[in-house]
């Protein structure tokens, strides 16, 4: 492992892998304080899948391994800001901070929310930090450390990710009934984009495979690219059957 670093964290029922881009809007107050610091300080934060048995300050904690997340792009519509990011490095987490305050559920902070369900600005919400506070982030952060990824695919790997790719997509041209040359086409098209001799090509196929969040996760979780190439040949061979 290598590199610790402190990350704001967005916990959230979803897995984000290296080289994947994925978009969100944001609207929690916690996000848009979140949010602002990581574009104010040019800073990624970590996506990481939610872990309901973990609680940090009455909010559902993460899991150990998520993704690092890089902002490529934002744009704000009225109270909604609506971000694109891409997948980094994974990473473990070592320790989790608690955000300063509970949620609005929690009893010392229900009378925040109006009738009509409005959620209350960032000014007034801060209001309610404590004095003695350490800090006063919303959102959960942690001390996390990167995994290793910077092992090159052997030419075998590729070959065989290759072959196990075009395996799959051709059964989905099948399905969907798409002719047999301009399929052929695509599918090579599309393997040769995606797997090179890095590392980032596994989760590259994975990205454009695998949709369980569960198995993504696994992924997530390998100790090095060795595993992470056992664990998505594994998954891909079930989808192949």
């Amino acid at each position: 492992m290598s590199g610790a670093d402190n990350l704001p964290l967005f916990v959230l029922p979803m897995v984000l892998l290296p080289g994947e881009i994925q978009s969100l809007r944001i609207f929690e107050p916690r996000y848009r304080q979140m949010l602002d610091d990581c574009l104010l300080d040019d800073r990624p934060f970590g996506m990481v899948m939610t872990d309901p048995m973990a609680i940090h300050n009455g909010w559902n904690g993460p899991r150990m391994f998520g993704c690092e997340a890089e902002i490529i792009s934002h744009e704000t519509k009225g109270s909604n800001h609506f971000i694109e990011f891409v997948g980094r490095r994974r990473f473990q987490i070592n320790k989790v901070h608690e955000p300063v305050l509970p949620p609005f559920e929690d009893e010392s902070m229900i009378d925040l929310i109006p009738e009509a369900g409005i959620l209350p600005d960032l000014e007034t919400i801060l209001a309610r930090v404590p004095e003695n506070s350490e800090h006063s982030k919303l959102y959960l952060s942690a001390e996390v450390t990167y995994l290793p990824d910077e092992d090159e695919l052997t030419t075998f790997q590729q070959t065989e990710l290759k072959s196990t790719l075009n395996g799959i997509l051709s059964k989905i041209g099948g399905i969907l009934q798409i002719d047999k040359d301009t399929l052929d086409d695509w599918i090579e098209d599309r393997t040769e984009m995606v797997i090179d001799d890095s590392s980032t090509s596994m989760f590259a196929v994975a990205a454009l495979t695998i949709s369980d969040p569960e198995y993504k996760y696994q992924l997530l979780s390998c100790a090095d690219s060795k595993e992470v190439f056992l664990q998505l040949t594994r998954f891909l061979a079930e989808m192949d059957v």
